[in-house]
């Protein structure tokens, strides 16, 4: 769907392009099959009937509906609505598995309990509106958009729209809709033949998956996909203009709804026709000879057929296919042969797929270690892309990077961060067209040389695959804490950590006063503190029961104090004195979440929007413990007392490094059993706060909820990972993992729950279900 970078108005384009002369001799053959007989009036009303060579015409005059033949012993006759032109243009039909014959007559009208129907002679039913609402005194218009709409007595209220049940042509004020959480999205169908309107075997529809996407398929297979919708233009279609300028726009809803309109910016005639030869055909009315030209239509070429070079496969040239680089045909003798629906596989193994994450490859003839990613330019984005918002270019690249399960990763403006997981499916070049986009597909260092790494993002090489798309190459990540924005530093060395004085604590802190004291945990108590210079610390006076020695407690501070990102607390420095040993820590004036979210007054300060962004700051803060740091820290005790809030209200985990320094497991808050009671009785909404109940986007809300009840499974194997919890929190794309019913940690088994505390083993005790404390030492 869309328009040839030839222009907007008529003309002739493509391999098949249907030109005026094609469509005449289209007439002339079919012979004349519209009534020529008008009805005076738009509207039929009840006790009205329209015959078989009767119509109604629009107000504006650019519509027209009445029965239309096709065939020639019996005819078949079908109530549609068309283009009121000279040239064929039926853009619906109502019962087009159904038709009518010219020996038993027909008629449209309007039944007693205000349902509309096509019936024959003898009264008998071919077709009806269904309508569920009895409404006796009910009309029907044809509309000047095309619309043929059904009214209640008071010609306002609608109760069935032609608009709703398309067939095979999308026009103009029209939408073409999809529910991702019913998994629903209404298709246009094809014509079976030429000259028969009942269902074909093609259809046209927005992905019911909500991607944004346009496909045809065939049957149910895939035949062609347009990409994913960036503003502006579906980013998978070749020599197109951008279609927000015509009048295109995709809208989402807060319930992830999606609607595709199209409200042209003059009054040009046009039509998008899903053809019986599984070709979609964008025609425009030429105003002077007052006869339908196509200006664009896809597929044409064996490219951009839907997945033609199969898996990891790319297609270029129209029809030449080539696996990409890294990759070799599944079957040699079938490719060969001309046979691509098997695919390619890798080569070798990406390192950490061989539990060897950044290792260098053995069988590696350059010496080049670890991962890295080739570079693919104008071509067309792979299929099935996890969609992660509101993260930058560089991010974008550190998360694919540091996730092993992530296989390549594109940024696109407008649209963020698109990563895949799975094999690379619908990959084309884009011939003679700049519309293209930038695949970075994840190789094994072993497929690169030297020379084609690029170092401090400066490219050293470029490399040019066989099948000529324009490849580069660049560095792997030795891991994403190297590129995340404001992430670790570079860690101080063990003598740049400040060492306080107990006196100078003591006196920022004024002695420890109770009138100071921000709170107090397991760990010992919390102070606010000023030090001479003005700068306000937290000060966390530490209980006496860490069992650790100085030289110990010092070199774990140390690395704890190297643990630096965004979203954890900054730790300044320590004090040791005797057997005080104090963390001094940088101040949070909006002190913790549950200061917000259990006090009545502060509550509404906290609005979904912020709420989401405190969900996304903890969840990237945990990825960086677990994967991306040096330490690899299990926090182990979570909660929200534990997520301190800056100034702006950005969070900031704190605590994370005291499972290191006093051992153990602590014990969480609990969660109350009746969230899993009222996800399993499809009462979630229940769930959601009240004081937001009303304002947040249900869908998105309810999608946080799902995630948190994955990520408190009791096995560890059954709770995803944070870098896909990261994926999951910015991507749009339904969750199809249903989480498991906790029921107690001890269920499982050792090498599943990492480790138990000797208490757990000696009395044998498990984890009740309101427990959602981490019990693997491996974080996810």
């Amino acid at each position: 769907m869309g328009f040839a970078s030839s222009g907007y108005g008529g003309g002739r384009w493509g391999i098949l392009g249907c030109s005026v002369s094609s469509l005449l001799l289209i007439v002339i053959i079919l012979g004349s099959s519209f009534p020529i007989v008008a009805h005076a009036a738009e509207i039929l009303y009840k006790r009205q009937s329209l015959s078989l060579n009767e119509s109604l015409e629009s107000a504006g005059g650019r519509f027209r509906l009445g029965f239309f033949s096709r065939g020639s012993s019996p005819k078949r006759y079908y109530l549609g609505i068309w283009y009121n032109t000279s040239g064929e243009a039926v853009v619906w039909v109502a019962n087009r598995a159904t038709p009518l014959n010219d020996t038993a007559g027909g008629r449209l009208t309007i039944l007693d309990n205000g349902t509309l129907a096509v019936v024959d002679g003898a009264g008998a039913p071919y077709w009806s509106s269904n309508s569920t609402i009895d409404w006796s005194n009910s009309s029907a218009t044809l509309e000047d958009d095309g619309a043929f709409v059904l009214r209640a007595g008071d010609g306002v209220s609608q109760l069935w729209s032609s608009f709703d049940h398309p067939t095979d042509t999308f026009i103009p004020k029209m939408e073409m809709t999809a529910d991702p959480a019913k998994r629903q999205a209404p298709r246009f169908v094809s014509w079976r033949s030429l000259d028969d309107p009942a269902p074909g075997n093609y259809s046209l529809g927005l992905d019911p998956n909500g991607s944004g996407q346009l496909y045809i398929w065939n049957g149910e297979k895939f035949r062609w996909r347009s990409g994913q919708w960036n503003r502006e233009s579906f980013i998978g279609i070749t020599r197109m203009r951008p279609l927000s300028i015509y009048g295109f726009n995709l809208a989402v809803g807060d319930n992830g709804t999606m609607s595709l309109t199209f409200t042209p910016p003059d009054d040009t005639l046009l039509r998008f026709v899903m053809a019986w030869d599984g070709v979609e055909r964008t025609s425009t009315l030429n105003q002077s000879s007052q006869e339908w030209g196509v200006v664009w239509e896809q597929p044409l070429t064996d490219c951009e057929t839907y997945n033609f070079c199969g898996r990891n496969g790319i297609c270029s040239n129209e029809s030449s296919c080539s696996c990409l680089r890294g990759f070799q045909p599944r079957s040699e003798l079938e490719w060969n042969a001309g046979d691509r629906s098997s695919g390619c596989v890798r080569r070798t193994l990406l390192g950490c797929q061989s539990n060897s994450t950044n290792s260098t490859n053995s069988s590696s003839p350059s010496g080049v270690a670890g991962d890295a990613f080739a570079r693919f330019d104008n071509v067309k984005l792979p299929d099935f892309a996890e969609t992660i918002l509101r993260i930058d270019e560089d991010t974008c690249a550190a998360l694919c990077s540091g996730n092993c399960s992530c296989i390549g990763y594109a940024y696109v403006t407008s649209i963020g961060c698109m990563v895949w997981t799975g094999d690379l499916v619908d990959l084309a070049e884009f011939v003679n067209s700049t519309n293209g986009k930038t695949l970075f597909l994840k190789l094994a260092g072993s497929e690169f040389t030297e020379s084609e790494w690029w170092r401090n993002g400066e490219e050293a090489g470029d490399y040019t695959p066989d099948q000529g798309v324009s490849t580069g190459v660049r560095q792997d990540f030795s891991g994403p804490r190297d590129q995340l924005l404001d992430d670790e530093q570079n860690g101080a060395k063990a003598s740049d950590l400040p060492m306080f004085s107990f006196d100078a604590i003591a006196a920022a802190t004024d002695n420890f006063s109770d009138s100071n004291k921000l709170g107090q945990g397991g760990f010992g108590h919390v102070y606010r503190g000023v030090l001479p210079a003005g700068e306000e610390i937290a000060v966390k006076r530490l209980s006496r029961s860490s069992g650790q020695g100085v030289d110990e407690f010092k070199n774990e501070v140390t690395l704890i104090a190297k643990l630096q990102h965004r979203n954890l607390v900054r730790l300044l420095g320590c004090c040791i004195q005797g057997e005080e040993k104090i963390l001094i820590y940088e101040y949070m004036p909006n002190k913790s979440l549950d200061s917000f979210l259990f006090n009545p007054t502060r509550q509404p300060m906290l609005d979904w929007r912020k709420r989401f962004d405190i969900i996304e700051g903890v969840a990237r803060g945990l990825l960086y413990l677990h994967r991306d740091s040096r330490l690899r820290v299990v926090h182990r005790d979570l909660k929200a007392s534990n997520i301190l809030l800056d100034e702006e209200m950005n969070p900031k985990i704190s605590d994370f490094g005291m499972a290191r320094i006093f051992g153990g497991n602590q014990n969480s808050d609990s969660t109350n059993r009746v969230v899993w009671q009222l996800w399993t009785a499809d009462r979630e909404e229940e769930i959601i706060d009240p004081c937001i109940r009303d304002s947040c986007p249900a869908q998105q809300v309810l999608r946080c909820i799902h995630i948190g009840l994955l990520c408190v499974q009791d096995r560890a194997h059954d709770r995803p990972t944070m870098s896909t919890v990261v994926i999951m929190l910015g991507s749009e794309a339904p969750i199809h993992q249903v989480p498991k019913q906790p029921t107690f940690a001890a269920e499982g088994s050792p090498s599943e729950t990492g480790s138990q505390s000797q208490s757990q083993k000696d009395d044998g005790d498990g984890f009740s279900v309101n427990d959602v404390t981490i019990t693997t030492l491996t974080g996810r």
